[in-house]
């Protein structure tokens, strides 16, 4: 009982850099909820001595376990919040829909918290008379037409003012920012900064 692999979840999640988000450690955080139960036992059993023999000598222990129990919550609780910010994030980034290999990292709670996120933000960009939409300018605009590069075969593109454009791998577009974001977001146009 060292506390270990309480620090060692959050590390690992923190080092994640391959994926959007880490594959849910549910093995490693069971391990570490029994830790924290059998240290509440023992410190349990350790209180009802004192209270019985009044064993001043009981004090350390009770007091390293408790530090225990406060340092694995303490990781634990940092390891689901840092997920759920990160999910908060690739909602921001992506839209409200989860691909298959983000699904396969999370579990069924944090997908229907996304899935509620995602209709709470809706239901929030909806509710103004103009229907805003907060995903458009994340950062400000410099300008209002991009230059962009499109990465993969997407097929047509129909813009607000009836145009359609062609995009093919390669090809180079001037679009309007307003319209080419949220694909740059999903991967399939990157800007080109002069």
């Amino acid at each position: 009982m060292s506390g270990q692999k309480a620090f060692n979840l959050l590390k690992e999640h923190q080092q994640t850099t391959d994926r959007l988000i880490s594959n849910f450690n549910s093995e490693d955080l069971r391990a570490i909820l029994e830790e924290i139960n059998i240290a509440f036992q023992e410190n349990h059993q350790d209180a009802l001595k004192f209270q019985e023999t009044r064993d001043k000598t009981l004090f350390p222990m009770i007091g390293y376990r408790h530090a225990l129990l406060q340092r694995n919550l303490r990781c634990t609780l940092a390891y689901l919040y840092n997920r759920l910010m990160k999910l908060k994030e690739i909602r921001w980034h992506l839209g409200p829909v989860i691909t298959p290999d983000i699904k396969e990292a999370l579990t069924e709670p944090e997908i229907q918290w996304f899935n509620n996120y995602s209709k709470l933000l809706t239901n929030y960009m909806t509710s103004f008379p103009d229907a805003i939409n907060l995903m458009t300018d994340i950062k400000p605009p410099k300008a209002l037409f991009i230059e962009v590069k499109c990465l993969i075969d997407h097929g047509k593109l129909e813009l607000e003012n009836g145009e359609t454009v062609l995009l093919q791998k390669n090809s180079i577009h001037y679009l309007p920012r307003t319209e080419c974001e949220h694909l740059i977001r999903q991967g399939i146009l990157e800007h080109i900064s002069h």
